[in-house]
């Protein structure tokens, strides 16, 4: 694990508090990434799927979490806690984005709750695999094994693979997304400032956060 020196503060945030969560967070930044990230059994892949078709949709899933994980990592460890707000502001949706044009698919985060509702809202089936995720924790499945697949007809009468991994909050992912009196108040400023309609906090860990979604035209001949 990571410790950051102590360091002066432009923004006139509490530095004792902040640097004290700082070496945790980033440690849990790839921590919250591997453990959303691993592959999992529980979830029954359907009939028709090629091995290269499942494994190139937990891969492109594990893909965005550990690249958001890293550029998270790396902006808290040059700029501190703060500066990572907008790297999930600006950065994860460029890495969704160019994983979607690289890969044939529609790839992005949702959350039970969101932050920012242009990008984060889930659809129908969405909510189902949230919906889903949680009953499954509630009976004690681990985070690391909960996925939802589904093939469905699609547009003009294509299949059509949807596909979600839970993201799941740990430990100190309540750094930014736990009770608001609990976030450093330099740190909920530039939340409430960046995210006027913020709804993503209030977590507690074990709860479900969210899921990495994606969806593959599958062609009309499956």
């Amino acid at each position: 694990m990571l410790t950051m020196p102590t360091r002066a503060n432009p923004d006139g945030c509490n530095a004792p508090k902040i640097n004290r969560s700082l070496s945790a967070l980033l440690g849990s930044v790839a921590l919250c990434a591997v453990l959303s990230a691993g592959l999992a059994q529980a979830e029954a892949v359907p009939a028709g799927l090629t091995p290269a078709e499942v494994e190139s949709a937990r891969g492109i899933a594990s893909t965005l979490l550990n690249q958001l994980g890293q550029a998270l990592k790396t902006s808290i460890a040059n700029d501190g806690p703060v500066a990572a707000v907008g790297v999930c502001k600006d950065v994860a949706p460029s890495i969704a984005t160019n994983l979607s044009s690289q890969n044939g698919v529609q790839v992005k985060r949702v959350g039970t709750r969101v932050r920012n509702p242009n990008t984060g809202v889930p659809n129908s089936w969405q909510k189902e695999a949230l919906s889903e995720f949680d009953s499954r924790l509630a009976q004690g499945e681990k985070p690391a094994d909960l996925e939802y697949w589904r093939v469905v007809d699609g547009a003009q009468g294509k299949r059509e693979l949807r596909f979600a991994k839970a993201i799941v909050t740990q430990q100190l992912c309540v750094t930014c997304h736990g009770k608001a009196e609990d976030i450093p108040a330099p740190l909920l400023e530039k939340i409430r400032a960046e995210y006027p309609q913020d709804e993503a906090i209030g977590y507690r860990v074990g709860q479900l956060r969210g899921a990495v979604v994606l969806t593959r035209s599958l062609g009309s001949d499956r």
